[in-house]
C-alpha cells in the first residue's frame, strides 16, 4: 500500500513539473522569464503608452488615482505659494482694499480645492482668480492645459484597455483535449474549437506550431525547436465561416512529426503543441489572436469527439457546448506507420504480384492411346 501510494505521488510531482515547463499555458498565456537583460528598464518609459496598456488593472487604477490626486495637490501647493507671496492669507492680516490673487484662499486646503475646481472645471464660483496678479492667471493657464492632457491620456489608456482585441479572444474557447483517430481513412490529429459570440472573426487563419528540444548533426541542442504543423477544415485554413463550432484536422503523414509517433510512446514524447488562430474582429476592425497548447497528456488517442451541432424542430441550428470536449473512444490503428503500410498491402493485393521466375511449359498431347 505504501509504494503503491508513494507511486502515485511520485507521479503526481512528475505530471506537475512537465506541466509547470510549458511555454504557452491553456488561456494563451506565455510562460517566460527574461534574465540578464543588459538595457535598462528606463526604457519601457520610452514607449510609455505600451507599458500603460499592458500594466495590470490595480496598478494600471493605483496610477490613474495617483496622477490626479498628486497633480491637484502640486498644485494646490503652488496656488498657496502665490497667495503666500502675495500675502492673501489671514495671517498677514490684509487690509480691506486688499485684492489678492486668488478669492478665498485661506490656508493649504482651500487652495488644494480650488486647484481641484481649476483642474476639473466644477467652478462653485466661490473662489476665483482676480485680474491682479499675472502669475495667477499663469498658472491657472498652465493647470488648465496641463489638467486636459492628464485627463486625455488617463482615460484614454483606460478606454483603450478595455477594448482591446484581447479581451475578444476570451470568448475563443478550445477542446480541453486534442484527439487522434482516422478521418476520410488518413490517421489525423483533431482539435475542436468554438466561437462563443455569434460576431464572425473575419479572414481567420488557423496554424500550429510543435516545440520540441532536438539536437542537429552538428550536435547542437536546440530548446523549443518550432516545427511548423498544418491544420485545415473540410474547407481550407483560411476565411474560415466561424459561427459554429469547427473540428480541425492535422493529417499525419509522411512530413508529419507525429509519423513515427504511436499510442504506446506518444505519453513518453516531449513536445508541446501550441495552435493559434487569427483573425479580424467584425466589431472594431482589430486583428485578435487566439491561442492554446497541448501536452502529450492532453492528446488523446483513438478518440472522436462527440456530435455537437443538431437541428430543432424549429429548424434552427443548436449547439450544445456540454459536448464541447467530450471524446468517445474508436478503433484506431496504433499508429501513423503502421496504417500506411497496411495500405500499401491492400494495394498490392489489389493489383497483383508478377513472378518474373515463372516460367509457363507446354505439354505435347498425343492421340495415340496404348490398351
Amino acid at each position: 500500500m505504501f509504494s503503491y501510494l508513494r507511486q502515485r505521488f511520485t507521479s503526481h510531482l512528475r505530471e506537475r513539473s512537465r506541466r509547470r515547463a510549458r511555454l504557452v499555458s491553456k488561456d494563451g498565456r506565455c510562460n517566460i522569464e527574461f534574465g540578464n537583460v543588459e538595457q535598462s528598464r528606463f526604457v519601457f518609459l520610452i514607449d510609455i503608452w505600451t507599458t500603460i496598456l499592458d500594466l495590470r488593472w490595480r496598478y494600471k487604477m493605483t496610477i490613474f488615482i495617483s496622477a490626479f490626486l498628486g497633480s491637484w495637490f502640486l498644485f494646490g501647493l503652488l496656488w498657496y505659494v502665490v497667495a503666500y507671496i502675495h500675502k492673501d492669507l489671514p495671517e498677514f492680516n490684509p487690509s480691506i482694499n486688499h485684492t489678492p490673487c486668488v478669492e478665498n484662499i485661506n490656508g493649504l486646503t482651500s487652495a488644494f480645492l480650488f486647484s481641484l475646481e481649476t483642474q476639473v472645471t466644477i467652478g462653485y464660483g466661490f473662489r476665483c482668480v482676480t485680474e491682479q496678479c499675472a502669475t495667477a492667471i499663469f498658472l491657472l493657464i498652465f493647470q488648465s492645459i496641463l489638467g486636459v492632457i492628464i485627463n486625455s491620456f488617463m482615460c484614454g489608456a483606460i478606454l483603450a484597455k478595455i477594448s482591446r482585441s484581447k479581451n475578444r479572444a476570451k470568448t475563443i474557447t478550445f477542446s480541453k483535449n486534442a484527439v487522434i483517430s482516422k478521418r476520410g481513412g488518413k490517421l489525423c490529429l483533431l482539435i475542436r474549437v468554438a466561437n462563443l459570440r455569434k460576431s464572425l472573426l473575419i479572414g481567420s487563419h488557423i496554424y500550429g506550431k510543435l516545440l520540441k528540444t532536438t539536437i542537429t548533426p552538428e550536435g547542437e541542442t536546440i530548446i523549443l525547436d518550432q516545427v511548423n504543423i498544418e491544420f485545415v477544415v473540410d474547407a481550407g485554413n483560411e476565411n474560415l465561416f466561424f459561427i459554429s463550432p469547427l473540428t480541425i484536422y492535422h493529417i499525419i503523414d509522411k512530413n508529419s512529426p507525429f509519423f513515427h509517433m504511436a499510442a504506446e510512446t506518444i505519453l513518453q514524447q516531449d513536445f508541446e503543441l501550441v495552435v493559434f488562430l487569427d483573425g479580424t474582429v467584425e466589431a472594431t476592425s482589430a486583428t485578435c489572436q487566439v491561442r492554446t497548447s497541448y501536452i502529450p497528456e492532453e492528446v488523446l488517442w483513438g478518440y472522436r469527439f462527440a456530435p455537437i451541432v443538431s437541428k430543432t424542430k424549429e429548424g434552427k441550428y443548436r449547439v450544445d457546448f456540454q459536448n464541447f470536449s467530450k471524446t468517445v473512444a474508436v478503433e484506431t490503428p496504433h499508429c501513423a506507420f503502421c496504417l500506411h503500410n497496411e495500405k500499401e498491402a491492400k494495394a498490392k493485393e489489389k493489383k497483383g504480384y508478377d513472378n518474373p521466375g515463372f516460367v509457363l511449359s507446354e505439354v505435347s498431347e498425343t492421340s495415340d492411346t496404348k490398351m
